[in-house]
């Protein structure tokens, strides 16, 4: 059995940010024509009016003041309002290879490593393009790795439950080093028409080399000491897209099927069980949470971290014990406590100990321990 450390991250960040203030623009535009096209039923009653929002609203329900996309301009046309990404011959590398390509160039640098270091490739991510050939597959031709890839998918905990596949791998001796990279374009399942979430996703990906302690050379390595899972199944937070749809004639011409939730009894169910897991499995591995340095927790909702990290200490967090990313970059799904991660470990000293965590669809909830080395 082979010690496993992550030696490096890696961050690809779409070149377009939407503000707030932009998007409240364009959904109250469409809010307006929408309105004004439907008065007459809205005045009989047959109608509700659809409400207008607001930053204010936004920032306070989430902590988010912008999101970067991979499209900007479809997003903000009320007459689209959802990106607007051009199908790619089958010939052309996919936009999701793509950026994670990207990422993983970073993360593969920071390492210290090269392709033909990396045994493995997994892609875990919430919404995977096609169904085959395996995105993980297209990424490890695009960037020359021998060896093996797969795509896995635990929503929101994609990335913590990546680090336990990539871990086990390592740890077993059956690969020297995995990619594991989080591509996410969460712009294509949001409706952006729906007010109570439009302002909840963005778009990044990220990338993380996993490898055996005893060969790792980089100077930004974190031991892991371990990881606990969790699942428990629950509706609140649903994509009822796939390939059957087309298959069910009811479901032709009705409502969007892509995300939904049901945020409050997300957030008051979540919380708690989040707290729980990290401090059951800081408590397995005689880890008092006072120890903790650092908790970089999926950047879905502010409100959320911050009700959780209060929950593990006893007191309000301190900014760089939990520090947040999504202000900037809105939930970007799995690539959220990855993003947190990369852009806050490295004012760390040896032998911090820190913990990723993540929590979502499913429900899934991941926490993983690191020490830094």
């Amino acid at each position: 059995m082979h010690k496993v450390v992550i030696s490096g991250t890696g961050l690809y960040t779409p070149p377009f940010s939407i503000s707030n203030d932009e998007l409240v623009e364009s959904f109250n535009t469409y809010v307006r024509q929408y309105n004004e096209q439907h008065a007459e039923a809205i005045a009989k009653g047959q109608q509700e009016a659809l409400a207008e929002s607001s930053t204010a609203f936004i920032e306070k329900a989430s902590g988010i003041k912008s999101r970067f996309v991979v499209d900007k301009a479809g997003i903000l046309d009320p007459q689209r309002m959802t990106p607007r990404i051009p199908e790619r011959s089958n010939d052309d590398w996919g936009i999701l290879c793509e950026m994670a390509v990207a990422a993983a160039k970073e993360a593969l640098q920071r390492a210290g490593r090269t392709p033909a270091d990396i045994d493995g490739v997994i892609v875990a991510c919430s919404n995977l393009q096609r169904a085959y050939p395996a995105i993980a597959i297209e990424v490890q031709a695009a960037l020359g790795i021998q060896g093996f890839g797969y795509d896995m998918n635990v929503a929101c905990s994609s990335a913590t439950f990546g680090l336990q596949a990539a871990s086990n791998a390592v740890q077993l001796g059956q690969a020297r080093a995995v990619l594991l990279v989080n591509p996410e374009i969460c712009s294509g399942h949001l409706n952006f028409r729906d007010r109570d979430s439009h302002f909840i996703f963005g778009d990044a990906a990220t990338a993380v080399i996993v490898e055996r302690a005893d060969q790792a050379t980089s100077k930004h390595q974190f031991e892991i000491l371990g990881i606990k899972l969790l699942t428990q199944f629950s509706n609140n937070i649903r994509n009822n897209f796939g390939f059957l749809n087309r298959a069910a004639e009811e479901g032709i011409g009705t409502r969007d099927k892509l995300f939904v939730q049901e945020g409050r009894k997300v957030f008051k169910e979540v919380c708690p069980m989040v707290a729980d897991l990290i401090g059951e499995h800081l408590a397995q591995n005689d880890i008092p949470v006072s120890d903790v340095k650092r908790f970089w927790l999926h950047q879905a909702n502010l409100n959320m971290n911050l009700l959780i990290a209060r929950k593990l200490l006893g007191r309000d967090a301190e900014p760089q014990e939990a520090p947040v990313i999504l202000d900037t970059y809105a939930n970007t799904s799995s690539a959220g406590s990855v993003i947190a991660f990369h852009k806050h470990q490295d004012d760390l000293a040896s032998g911090a100990i820190g913990v990723l965590s993540s929590f979502g669809a499913g429900y899934s909830i991941g926490s993983v321990i690191l020490r830094k080395l």
